[in-house]
This record gives C-alpha cells, sequence and structure tokens, in this order.
C-alpha cells in the first residue's frame, strides 16, 4: 500500500491499544478532539480508538536542507522490498534517479535517495511517496513447496476450503491460501521453520463476515531461508508465543487457532508467499502426510498432523 507521511497519519500511529480520545463542542459549535480532557470542565464524549497494525517502514529526512536525504527504516525482521517515487517535484534532481526499488535488510535503517535543486540559483519542492512490500524479490519458485501440516501429530482436522477455489481467496496474496477447521484455542505449528517478521495478536474474536474487518486478524509471519513466508491468520487473541527476530523450527508453537477478523466460525486460514515484482502473490504448495508423501490440498478433505510439538 502506497504510504505518504503526514502528520495526521503520524498522529494515529501514536495512538496504541485500548486508547481512548475525548470529544467537545465549545462555545462557538466547534468540535475538538484530544486524549487530554479540556480543563474548561465542558462536557466530553469518550470516542474509542481501535488499534491499528504499526507501519513496517518509517522516514527520516536528515543532511543539509539544499541537499537533503532521505532515510528508511525496514520494521519486519527480514528483508523487505520498498518503491520510492517524487509524487510531486518542481527542479528537483534525485540521486539516484527515481523511481526506483530498493531491498532493505530487516530491522535496518539506510539512506535510500539524496536530492538537490536541477539549479540552484532558484528553490525547489518535492513530495516523496513510497510502497514497501516484505520480503526480497524471487524471480524463479523454490524447489520445494511441501510443507508440514500446521498442526501436532495424532490431530485430524479438515480442510474447508482448498488452493484456488475461487470462493473467499480472490487476490493475489491469498489465491492459494486453505482454510482448515479447527476448535478455538488448537496450538498451531509451525510448517517450517524461519525467522519471525512479524505478528499481532490483539484482535478479539468475534471474527463475522464483515469487510471492516479484513485487517483485524492476528497473525504471524515467518520467513524461511528460500525467500518465501508463511502466514497463519484468524489466530486467538493473545495466544502468540513467538517475538519478531526469532528463529523457529518446524514443529515450533507459534500461537492457538481462533476467530479473529473477517471470519465465519473458529479456522486457521495458511498461505504460503513471495515478493514477485513488487507484489505479494501466493504459491501453490502441498502437505507432507504421516507416511511422507506429499498431498495437494486443493479441495475440502482431512488432514492429518505429521510434526511432533515443540513447545
Amino acid at each position: 500500500m502506497t504510504r505518504i507521511v503526514s502528520c495526521l497519519l503520524l498522529l494515529m500511529m501514536c495512538l496504541t491499544a485500548g486508547a481512548q480520545v475525548y470529544k467537545w463542542q465549545d462555545d462557538n459549535g466547534h468540535w475538538h478532539y484530544s486524549d487530554r480532557k479540556p480543563d474548561d470542565g465542558s462536557i466530553v464524549e469518550t470516542v474509542g480508538i481501535p488499534h491499528e497494525p504499526r507501519a513496517m517502514v518509517s522516514a527520516r529526512r536528515g543532511g543539509e536542507p539544499h541537499r537533503p536525504q532521505h532515510f528508511f527504516l525496514n520494521r519486519y525482521h527480514a528483508p523487505a522490498q520498498i518503491e520510492l517515487v517524487l509524487a510531486e517535484a518542481d527542479n528537483v534532481r534525485a540521486d539516484p534517479a527515481l523511481p526506483a526499488r530498493f531491498v532493505i535488510p530487516g530491522d535496518t535503517e539506510t539512506e535510500l535517495v539524496q536530492l538537490g535543486p536541477v539549479d540552484p540559483a532558484l528553490a525547489f519542492s518535492y513530495r516523496l511517496a513510497y510502497t514497501l512490500v516484505p520480503g526480497a524479490p524471487l524471480t524463479t519458485l523454490p524447489d520445494d513447496l511441501d510443507y508440514y501440516p500446521p498442526f501436532a501429530r495424532g490431530e485430524t482436522f479438515p480442510i474447508s476450503q482448498g488452493l484456488d477455489d475461487g470462493h473467499t481467496h480472490v487476490d493475489g496474496p491469498n489465491r492459494y491460501a486453505v482454510d482448515i477447521v479447527m476448535p478455538m484455542g488448537t496450538p498451531v505449528l509451525a510448517a517450517r521453520g524461519g525467522v519471525i517478521m512479524d505478528f499481532q495478536d490483539h484482535h478479539s474474536d468475534a471474527g463475522r463476515k464483515d469487510e471492516s474487518l479484513l485487517e483485524r486478524a492476528n497473525f504471524v509471519r515467518i520467513h524461511h531461508d528460500d525467500g518465501t513466508m508463511g502466514v497463519y491468520a484468524h489466530l486467538q487473541q493473545g495466544s502468540v508465543r513467538v517475538r519478531p527476530g526469532m528463529r523457529v523450527p518446524a514443529g515450533h508453537r507459534i500461537g492457538n487457532s481462533g476467530n479473529s477478523g473477517y471470519s465465519s466460525g473458529p479456522h486457521l486460514h495458511f498461505v504460503v508467499q513471495m515478493n514477485i515484482g513488487m507484489a505479494l502473490e501466493s504459491l501453490p504448495f502441498r502437505f507432507r502426510r504421516p507416511d511422507g508423501a506429499p498431498m495437494d490440498p486443493d479441495r475440502p478433505q482431512m488432514l492429518r498432523g505429521v510434526l511432533a510439538t515443540n513447545w
């Protein structure tokens, strides 16, 4: 998603989970909003502010006024790709020339661009915009796209929605996702080892088919050594047991199944993704069966666990 830095965005990012804003009207009929009650005794309303996911990139300007430098911090604990463009430009030269794409290592800040006037005798102005995609760009499919079922040996759960069935998984990042029906609180295991990139677990489990909840599913994103990423979504509120930067093996318990976000009932949404040309795309994959043979999760069917739980 393209972001343009603004004071409003920064204000909203500063609000924390459960934050409250006070709303009141002054004698002139103007409405005011603040995180502190007014001192004049005005009658206030309390407005709840939903917790939004933190921005996974932040921008900082440095350098001299006539030669500003722009630094970007990748908050993912794995590589991410950023594209910079000049949304507005007057008498500006960029070094390197924009638009341009860059890969920033995980949890790292780096200078990406320096700007200055084309004609030093004249004033210059500009506005930068950027897009961030998790993962470094890949140009070929990995050799191994077999994954363990993301739950423990001895458990069996139904796949309710298979690969590419066109029911609700219709966008690129989720086209090849599978939904596995699990009771609330079932331990969810890493289907492949890797580094925890990011997570959310503060959203409630009152899931429903409401588009306003599309971005309110609790999840864990794991970066694998081949550059792919596994995403485990609709996790139970407060159940995540891992933190960004941790390296976990296959079978490590990462959280519990839940019913958060856009959901018709408790289940696990599992998808394998990669960055292809600044686009997050899902990949068709296979699960490993207890006998070691692969199975295609391409339709509703029963799925049996393989992994011994690594707590």
